[in-house]
């Protein structure tokens, strides 16, 4: 499967009148996926658009949501953030990483986890550290060079953090299994 290209998405969010920018949206999702396997595509659409429905974006979420799902799964180290490249602004592209954060974050509270503290330790760190990177910022005294790296080795450490937390929080996600068959739509909060 090959990666979804950023700009193409985020166009189609925006003629969609999507509630929130990729990023967030992205994270969102890997977030849901993190923590339980009964996120479907129309949980996902519901929280990004107001009325779940993607219209013109449609064939592009559901890319998007089977493409984040494979990576996640393939055990491959495959995984990566949806974010604005290399030619948008060091400023712009940590906000967006905050609002990857934040999304996952909230995506992550989708289901029955236990409290933070009570997931394995380098779990618990992983999500206390993404929950401060919600609060990232560019210190505009700084170099951009030095900015540059800082912002390169944040984005490693996140990737690499959902896949460790995905890979962790694999027994939750199994306990959490539900083998009924229920037709009511699920909201990710």
């Amino acid at each position: 499967m090959s990666e979804p290209e950023f700009h193409e998405i985020e166009r189609r969010l925006a003629a969609s009148r999507a509630l929130t920018d990729l990023p967030e949206a992205h994270g969102t999702l890997a977030g849901a996926l993190c923590a339980t396997h009964a996120v479907s595509l129309q949980d996902w659409l519901r929280e990004v658009f107001a009325d779940g429905v993607a219209g013109e974006a449609e064939s592009t979420m559901l890319a998007l949501f089977e493409w984040t799902r494979h990576v996640l799964t393939a055990g491959q180290l495959e995984f990566r953030l949806l974010l604005p490249g290399d030619e948008t602004p060091v400023t712009e592209r940590a906000t967006a990483l905050g609002q990857w954060c934040q999304g996952f974050l909230y995506g992550l509270g989708s289901s029955p986890l236990p409290d933070v503290e009570q997931l394995p330790e380098e779990v618990a760190e992983i999500v206390r550290d993404l929950t401060a990177l919600t609060q990232i910022g560019v210190d505009a005294d700084e170099p951009l060079e030095e900015s540059e790296q800082a912002y390169a080795e944040l984005v490693e450490f996140v990737r690499v953090g959902v896949q460790l937390l995905h890979d962790e929080l694999a027994r939750f996600r199994d306990q959490g299994v539900n083998t009924e068959v229920d037709d009511a739509p699920r909201s990710l909060h």
